[in-house]
């Protein structure tokens, strides 16, 4: 079904029950069950308390959430470098849909779908970026109203904001490295906005028809790539790209590397190449990409491709970091007996 947006306010008859109702005051719990990584290549699921919310805070109960093959994967391996929040046991994930159950200061939000980024709102665990939980409090700023027509789709848009945020960094990519989900969304953006890509992938079985070049680097014959965004996390790439690249051309690092990258600095000083990394994606890429999907320009379908009940989190994540058809796997926290 082609993604879009639903104009009527009312609750979707397609979500599950408990997304059209929320619980009295009273009986809210203020615990959650979320997966739990140790950093010993290990996926469980526990229970938390959640902190309280303050003022400006919603309570939301998780319909979905996404499982990251990026910085999850070396979240789950332990082999993601240290910075700010890191640290075991954590809560992952930034890709969450649910329902606000409870919003004291805009009680007209009660009963909203709305996209989640994360949450820090465990006692006991790190909440790095503390989406796969049944139960989340948030700010309400943190969680945006969705109507999609396919609600379960609505996990994907902090990838394909982070595709944004590494498109409209510079000129639009004319070759996109990586056919997961990622760079499938960064292809797909780059159409919305009046690019031609072409995409590189390794793996035989991902590439997939579309509506661009998908091939292997190999079979690629051209030299004049001007703009190239890599979102495959290969720490060798540039090599790889310099010799198909044009005169001045830009390289967007926009992928995760778990070690450090590397070129051959005498190709890339004949070529003046010049380097730019994309971060994290920003509250206006997450606005922008939200319109395209809105507008039809950006379609969700065929992108998630395998669901997981939560009590199975651990195989589900197992899968998704090893098997190359699993494009996205989502937990499904609504149907779990967790």
């Amino acid at each position: 079904m082609k993604t879009g947006v639903i104009e009527s306010q009312g609750a979707h008859p397609g979500l599950p029950k408990r997304a059209h109702r929320a619980p009295a005051r009273e009986e809210l719990e203020l615990r959650a069950s979320a997966v739990l990584f140790d950093g010993a290549r290990s996926a469980t699921v526990g229970s938390l308390a959640l902190t309280a919310p303050q003022a400006d805070d919603v309570i939301v109960d998780v319909l979905w959430s996404g499982i990251s093959t990026g910085t999850e994967r070396l979240m789950w391996s332990g082999e993601m470098p240290s910075f700010p929040g890191m640290g075991y046991p954590l809560v992952p994930g930034y890709e969450a849909v649910g329902r606000i159950i409870q919003s004291d200061a805009a009680p007209h939000r009660v009963g909203e779908l709305v996209f989640v980024p994360g949450a820090r709102c465990f006692e006991g665990a790190h909440g790095l970026f503390g989406a796969s939980a049944s139960r989340l409090v948030v700010a309400a700023d943190k969680a945006l109203r969705i109507n999609f027509s396919e609600p379960r789709e609505g996990v994907l848009l902090a990838l394909a904001a982070t595709a944004h945020h590494a498109i409209i960094g510079g000129a639009l990519p004319d070759l996109i490295i990586g056919y997961g989900v990622l760079g499938r969304l960064t292809a797909r953006i780059v159409i919305a906005l009046g690019g031609n890509p072409v995409v590189w992938e390794l793996n035989p079985a991902r590439r997939s028809t579309a509506d661009y070049p998908v091939i292997a680097p190999e079979d690629d014959t051209r030299r004049d790539y001007a703009s190239v965004c890599d979102m495959s996390g290969d720490a060798n790439i540039i090599d790889k790209v310099l010799p198909h690249a044009a005169h001045g051309a830009e390289i967007c690092l926009a992928g995760f590397y778990s070690v450090r990258p590397s070129f051959s600095f005498p190709l890339a000083f004949r070529k003046e190449m010049r380097l730019r990394v994309a971060a994290e994606w920003r509250p206006s890429d997450l606005t922008a990409v939200a319109a395209l999907v809105q507008s039809g320009r950006l379609p969700l379908s065929g992108l998630i491709t395998h669901t997981s009940p939560a009590a199975q989190a651990a195989g589900a994540y197992a899968r998704a970091f090893s098997d190359p058809a699993c494009l996205k796997m989502i937990i499904d926290w609504e149907s779990s007996d967790v």
